[in-house]
């Protein structure tokens, strides 16, 4: 990709402060402001990574009680004085 801009006097003075063109500071600027996002990309978790998070979920899920069949305001104000 091919991008024209007005590059202001600061830059182009960052830029020859580093010893390079301001074109490959402004380039080398956005490099590493593209990077860290790449690097954010979800892998894939194997079936065990999956599993062993499954469970984890599941562990306390014995003492969740039940839902009654209708739910009432009382139902969900019971632990309230």
């Amino acid at each position: 990709m091919e991008i024209t801009v007005n590059i202001p006097e600061e830059l182009a003075a960052e830029a020859r402060a580093h010893g390079v063109t301001p074109e490959a500071y402004v380039e080398a600027v956005l490099a590493r402001q593209v990077a860290p996002r790449a690097g954010d990309a979800k892998r894939r978790r194997t079936p065990e990574e999956i599993r062993n998070w499954i469970d984890s979920l599941a562990q306390l899920s014995d003492r969740i009680p039940p839902l009654p069949t209708t739910i009432s305001r009382e139902w969900i104000y019971q632990d309230h004085d």
